[in-house]
C-alpha cells in the first residue's frame, strides 16, 4: 500500500526533521569552511612555518578521516537506528573541536583536524538518510536538499564570524564555538527515532520475484550495491562524488587564499566565501525544486558545468560584482552539486540501504575530499600563475557532469512525483 500523497509513509512530522538536519548541517559547514577561513592566519603564523603544502595536507587530514566516519555511521545507522549514532557523533565532533582550539603545535592540530574529519564523514549519511525517510515523498527534494543547504549556511557563518574575530583575535577562537553540537544531544534524542522501517512501497521491483530474502547484515548490504540491479550506479555515484568532494574539499580549503594571492585582503577574500556559500543555498533549493519535478538528472549535470565556468571567470581580473556573482555560482557548483548527488543517492535505495548507499557513496568519494585539497596546492605550487588554483577544479567539474550522464533510470523514473506520492528515483537504476 502506498502512502498517502504528502505524508511521509514512516508517520514522522518532516518539518521539525529538516530543521534538525538543518541545524546539524550548518554546524558540519562550519567545522568543513573553518580551515579556508584561517588559513591565511596560518600562512602567516610566526611559529608553525606553514607553506601552502601544509595548508594543503591539513586539509587532506580533515578530509583523511571522513571516509571512516561515513562507512562506520552508515553501517551503524542501517543496524542500530539513527539516534544513537548520530548522537555519538555530535559529541565526537565537539571534543574535536575543542582539541583544536587547544593544540599547541601543528602536528597535534593536524591530528585534531583528523579526528573532526571522522565526525563531519559521520554526520552527513546519517542526517541525509534520516531526512529522506521522514520527508514528504511529493517533496522529497525539496526536503532533503533544504537539510543539506545547512553545510552552506555553516560556510557563510563561518565567513561571518572570521570577518568579526579574525582581525581582533586568534585563529584558535573560531574552534571554540565548534562545542556548540554538544547543545543538539537532548534535541537528537527527543527527535529522532531509534530505527525507522523501510517503506512498504519501496521494495524494487525485482524483489517481487526473488526466491528468498538477504539476510540484512553489512556485508549482504554492500553486496547488493555491488550486484544488479544496483551496480552500475553504485559505481558511478562513487565516482560522482569523488569528483564533487574535490570541489568542495578543495575549495572550502583554499577559496580565500586563492583570493588573497589575486591581491585582497583577508576581509575581501572572507567576502567571496560567504558569497560562495549564499550560491549554494539559493542554488541547492532552485535545484531540489526543479528536481521534484522529475529533472534531478540534468539539473545534477548542469550544476557541475556551473562551477567549471564560475572557476574560470574567478581566475581573470573582473569588476567587484562578477567576482561576487562568480563565487555565488561556484558555491551552487560545489556545495549545492554534492547536495544533489546525495538526494540522487538517497531517492535510489529502499529505506534498508539508503544509509549503507549513502555511507559508503560518501566513504569512497571522500577519497576525492582527501586528495582535494593536496591536489589544489600541488597545482598551484607547480604552476605559478595564480589562475593555477582556479584551473584545477575544471577537471573534475567536467569530469563530474559526465558521470551523472552515463546514469540510466529505472523502469519507473517518467511517474511524475505529485501523482504517485513518490520520488522519481525510489526505484533502483538500471545496471
Amino acid at each position: 500500500m502506498n502512502p498517502t500523497p504528502g505524508r511521509p509513509a514512516t508517520g514522522i512530522r518532516p518539518g521539525p526533521a529538516v530543521a534538525l538536519g538543518l541545524v546539524i548541517l550548518c554546524i558540519e559547514g562550519y567545522d568543513l569552511f573553518i580551515l579556508g577561513a584561517v588559513g591565511p592566519s596560518l600562512l602567516h603564523h610566526p611559529d608553525w612555518d606553514v607553506t601552502k603544502s601544509t595548508l594543503g595536507l591539513l586539509g587532506s587530514l580533515t578530509a583523511l578521516g571522513m571516509p571512516l566516519g561515513s562507512v562506520a555511521a552508515g553501517w551503524a545507522g542501517d543496524l542500530y537506528g539513527r539516534r544513537l549514532p548520530m548522537t555519538i557523533s555530535l559529541a565526537w565532533l565537539s571534543l574535536a573541536m575543542l582539541l583544536s582550539a587547544v593544540a599547541g603545535d601543528l602536528a597535534l592540530f593536524g591530528a585534531t583536524r583528523f579526528l573532526t574529519g571522522v565526525g563531519i564523514g559521520a554526520l552527513i549519511p546519517l542526517v541525509t538518510a534520516y531526512v529522506s525517510e521522514t520527508a514528504d515523498p511529493a517533496r522529497h527534494s525539496l526536503h532533503v536538499g533544504t537539510a543539506t543547504t545547512g553545510l552552506a549556511v555553516g560556510g557563510i557563518i563561518t565567513g561571518v564570524v572570521g570577518r568579526t574575530v579574525l582581525p581582533e583575535w586568534d585563529f584558535r577562537a573560531l574552534f571554540l564555538f565548534g562545542v556548540i553540537p554538544l547543545l543538539l544531544i537532548p534535541v537528537v534524542w527527543r527527535l529522532v527515532p531509534a530505527r525507522v522501517q523501510d517503506r512498504p512501497d519501496e521494495a524494487p521491483p525485482e524483489a517481487e520475484t526473488a526466491p528468498a530474502a538477504e539476510p540484512e547484515e553489512s556485508g549482504n548490504r554492500l553486496r547488493r550495491l555491488l550486484r544488479p540491479p544496483y551496480r552500475r550506479s553504485t559505481l558511478l555515484f562513487w565516482a560522482a562524488t569523488f569528483s564533487g568532494l574535490v570541489i568542495v574539499y578543495g575549495a572550502s580549503t583554499w577559496l580565500p587564499s586563492l583570493m588573497v594571492d589575486n591581491g585582497y585582503d583577508l576581509s575581501s577574500s572572507l567576502e567571496f566565501s560567504i558569497a560562495f556559500n549564499v550560491g549554494a543555498v539559493v542554488g541547492t533549493f532552485g535545484a531540489a525544486l526543479v528536481a521534484d519535478r522529475g529533472l534531478l538528472k540534468i539539473s545534477t549535470i548542469v550544476s557541475f558545468l556551473l562551477a567549471a565556468v564560475a572557476m574560470i571567470t574567478l581566475s581573470a581580473p573582473q569588476p567587484r560584482p562578477l567576482l561576487l556573482a562568480a563565487s555565488a555560482v561556484a558555491g551552487f557548483g560545489a556545495l549545492g552539486t554534492q547536495a544533489l548527488v546525495n538526494i540522487y543517492v538517497a531517492q535510489a535505495h529502499p529505506a534498508r540501504l539508503r544509509g549503507t548507499a549513502l555511507g559508503f557513496s560518501l566513504g569512497v568519494g571522500r577519497v576525492g575530499a582527501i586528495v582535494g585539497p593536496s591536489y589544489v596546492a600541488a597545482v598551484t605550487v607547480l604552476i605559478s600563475s595564480s589562475k593555477a588554483g582556479f584551473y584545477a577544479f575544471v577537471v573534475p567539474a567536467i569530469l563530474g557532469a559526465l558521470l551523472i550522464g552515463l546514469l540510466r533510470p529505472g523502469r519507473r523514473t517518467s511517474a511524475a512525483v505529485p501523482r504517485s506520492g513518490r520520488a522519481e528515483a525510489d526505484v533502483p537504476f538500471a545496471q
